[in-house]
């Protein structure tokens, strides 16, 4: 039903500065909303940093961000089977989550999202039920001197909510959002090695299928240029994290290394089954779930997130209707809803134990499997056109599955 529209500073705050929120601000602002982009300073995600042709398409995504471009990956099994995939007739693109969530900030800002560093606390509504983000800044600086954190408050008509995994807008305004659950990952980012070892490519992304660097994830190892990123992930809570790096560092031949930067940070292992509060709240990226589960991907789908809740607001603010907001998630879904069950079910079956992983890492070596797997990558859909691939995987699969096919 259609309410009076209450004066309100801005159409819509959105609350998290990272690809998914800076997305929607930047939708919002190009179409002449009023935008407050409400942003955490100092945090930079641990992430492999990996974009696919498509992102970089959709999003006009500048090759100058680009510190790398990876053109083949590398499977490594439980007892060190490789599988080398090429990535025929492109490449998948490798950024800096600092540099690159800057960038789309400030793309933001320049088509008019005003830009404000502080922390969300909590949400109000004033009398004439209009929406109050309550958050805490910083006061302006002075010569020399640290801003000081003061309480501060904004009216609008409308909230995104895109502050990562453990939303606390998710958590205060949207039913459901406190059963999420979570894989946790770590990632440390090394200076590239001035003489390479043995076997190593500044242009390949290594990943590693092994319980011990991750007993329901895999570990990483990603080019970044100048440097590396070197990660694993879990939702075991008890397994060490940090150690597991250190194995996949002595593995990889890279444990001598300087190492810049620590990162660490829970990542969602599934959508949230609501995205809104059915009234003036919509959750974009992390915080609404949109972590492709086996592959870990979540840039991508953080943006196209973004854009879609930014479509949404802007349905709200057009009508009045909140009904528009659930929109958001009902579009994600119907574009990436099969993805994602396809690839929850592949984690759940061949990251159980490294003997699956072994099969796994096996089956990655059909070329029809490998055609097919970066067709859906690079492309974020399901590839129909070749039924008969299609069945063959299947045949292939089955004979693993049932322990006839050789390892």
């Amino acid at each position: 039903m259609n309410q009076p529209t209450p004066r309100a500073e801005y159409d819509v705050v959105v609350i998290g500065g990272g690809p998914s929120g800076a997305t929607a601000a930047d939708d919002l602002a190009r179409r002449g909303h009023s935008v407050l982009l409400l942003d955490r300073a100092g945090r930079t995600k641990p992430c492999g940093g990996a974009i696919p042709p498509r992102l970089i398409q959709d999003f006009a995504i500048p090759e100058h961000l680009l510190v790398a471009r990876a053109r083949s990956a590398r499977m490594v099994s439980p007892v060190d089977r490789r599988v080398d995939i090429p990535i025929e007739g492109g490449y998948v693109g490798m950024v800096d989550r600092d540099r690159f969530d800057e960038w789309l900030r400030q793309r933001a800002a320049g088509h008019g999202a005003m830009r404000e560093t502080g922390v969300f606390t909590r949400l109000s509504r004033d009398v004439d039920g209009c929406t109050v983000v309550h958050y805490e800044g910083r006061s302006v600086r002075q010569a020399g001197a640290a801003g000081i954190a003061a309480q501060r408050s904004v009216r609008t008509r409308c909230v995104v909510g895109a502050d990562g995994a453990r939303s606390e807008v998710a958590r205060q305004a949207v039913p459901g959002a406190d059963r999420a659950r979570y894989v946790f990952a770590y990632h440390e980012i090394v200076r590239a090695p001035a003489v390479p070892p043995a076997g190593y490519d500044g242009a390949r992304c290594d990943v590693y299928y092994r319980g011990e660097l991750s007993p329901d994830f895999y570990g990483w190892v990603f080019p970044h240029g100048d440097t590396l990123s070197i990660g694993t992930g879990s939702a075991d809570r008890g397994f060490s994290l940090r150690g597991a790096v250190g194995r996949l560092r002595d593995a990889a031949q890279l444990a001598g290394l300087e190492t810049l930067r620590r990162e660490g940070a829970p990542i969602p292992m599934k959508p949230l089954p609501r995205w809104d509060n059915g009234r003036d709240v919509v959750l974009a990226g992390d915080a609404a779930g949109v972590v492709a589960p086996a592959s870990g991907e979540g840039i991508y789908y953080a943006m196209a997130g973004g854009r879609l809740a930014a479509d949404a607001a802007a349905e709200y603010l057009r009508t009045g209707d909140a009904r528009a907001l659930a929109g958001a998630r009902r579009q994600f879904m119907r574009a990436h809803g099969r993805v994602f069950w396809v690839l929850g079910l592949m984690q759940r079956f061949w990251y159980r134990n490294d003997r699956r992983r072994e099969r796994f890492v096996s089956i990655c070596r059909d070329r029809d499997v490998q055609q097919l797997t970066f067709d859906a990558y690079m492309n974020k859909r399901l590839v129909r056109t070749r039924p008969l691939a299609h069945a063959r995987i299947f045949c292939k699969d089955m004979a693993h599955l049932l322990g006839l096919a050789r390892v």
